[in-house]
């Protein structure tokens, strides 16, 4: 196990420097301690930005594309196979393919300590407060307000309950 894990750090310490190369500090800030697994995809187009904070971790498969803003706080994790898209394609034109349309724009912000269940979507427009947990499955296209619990398939939120020690 701690060969495995000392793969993934290396893989994921060699894909940052790629990213920081190819992206630049302007487009792409990064806090300490950012850990990803396998298949983790960035994609920034300009004037994209994505900054991810301190202690955050995705799991296996995940994806950022970004063409306006992506802010991510510390300490937030997420599960296998998200994805966070700040923009979407236009498609109000019938004498226009789709694919030349264009996209419509709108940044993502994801705060503290959330936990994104595997499998979910966040688009653009999307504020998620700090301490969220997003079931698995979920797709985000609003606002989730601080200490929610956002279910799959549903538009329930509970307020996270917080146990005393």
């Amino acid at each position: 196990m701690i060969f495995l894990k000392s793969i993934y750090h290396l893989n994921c310490f060699i894909k940052k420097l790629i990213f920081l190369l190819c992206y630049g500090k302007k487009s792409f800030q990064i806090g300490r301690k950012l850990q990803f697994r396998k298949g983790f995809s960035l994609v920034i187009e300009k004037p994209g930005k994505v900054i991810i904070g301190n202690d955050c971790f995705f799991n296996n498969y995940c994806s950022v594309a970004a063409k306006n803003k992506i802010l991510i706080g510390n300490g937030t994790i997420f599960g296998e196979n998200v994805k966070i898209y700040d923009h979407n394609h236009k498609f109000n034109r019938f004498d226009i393919p789709i694919k030349n349309q264009g996209f419509s724009t709108g940044s993502v912000e994801i705060g503290n300590h959330c936990w994104i269940g595997s499998n979910v979507t966040i688009l653009k427009g999307a504020k998620i407060g700090d301490n969220c947990v997003i079931g698995a499955g979920c797709v985000v296209n609003q606002d989730v307000p601080s200490g929610t619990i956002l279910k799959p398939s549903s538009t329930i939120w509970e307020k996270i309950k917080i146990i005393p020690k």
